[in-house]
């Protein structure tokens, strides 16, 4: 069996004295691992760096076998974030999390269009933490938990939203969530509407999308968030601190 398909890099591992094996989100066959011979060698480690951009060819002889893959790269998004070490945070934290999210093997097009638009907002650096928190809003819609935030789950009012159920994951206005405002979450106004994204909104937002996909994707699972994605977090809410994360 075999198939072609882009792909882009989440990870890889040593496997025995040369190979690896390398876990890929494929654009139509989802999260999909398979072993690369000579994967150790400075050339192909060099391509498998998470967030490299690639053709792969797999090939095995049933379909559920681990199979082999081929790999050759088309965009480098790796070598570009190496002298950056919030993008390369960033970068490594989704791969982590798409790496622990998605099931294997079932293709996530949604997943897949967005993580590749979150590659590109790194790659230009250009608010690239909003990008960010908006892309973890985005991979629980794809996953099929998405929030709803375009509306007062209270009142039903489409403006003035500051807060979100942390139970059903709607807004709440301002009005409505006031009393409750110990119990909500804040919903930073560039998640639902053209609003600019300080600091201290990347924060909020990095705690509200944290809470449902710990919430919806990994309590469920026994498990808790990624290392990477903790380690961002922990950046972002320093950098809110003193003004320091670049943006």
């Amino acid at each position: 069996m075999e198939w072609h398909d882009r792909a882009f890099v989440l990870n890889a591992r040593r496997h025995g004295e040369s190979a690896a094996i390398v876990e890929l989100l494929t654009g139509e066959h989802g999260r999909h691992a398979g072993l690369v011979r000579g994967g150790q060698s400075p050339k192909l480690r060099a391509v498998l760096q998470p967030g490299n951009e690639v053709t792969a060819v797999w090939r095995g002889r049933l379909s559920e076998h681990l199979g082999t893959i081929a790999c050759e790269l088309v965009r480098p998004h790796a070598a570009g974030l190496l002298d950056d070490p919030d993008r390369l945070a960033g970068l490594t934290a989704a791969a982590a999390l798409v790496t622990a999210a998605l099931p294997e093997r079932e293709p996530y097009p949604d997943v897949f269009a967005s993580f590749e638009g979150l590659l590109r907002a790194l790659d230009s650096a250009a608010d690239w933490p909003a990008r960010y928190v908006g892309w973890e809003r985005d991979l629980l819609a794809g996953l099929g938990f998405g929030l709803d935030l375009g509306r007062c789950a209270v009142s039903g009012v489409t403006t003035d939203l500051a807060y979100v159920s942390p139970r059903t994951g709607r807004a709440v206005s301002r009005a409505a969530g006031l009393p409750y405002r110990d119990k909500l979450l804040v919903l930073p106004g560039f998640l639902w509407c053209d609003e600019p994204a300080d600091r201290r909104q990347i924060e909020s937002g990095m705690k509200l999308t944290g809470h449902f996909l710990v919430h919806h994707v990994f309590v469920p699972q026994g498990r808790t968030l990624p290392a990477a994605r903790s380690r961002l977090a922990e950046r972002m809410r320093r950098a809110a601190a003193a003004g320091t994360m670049r943006n």
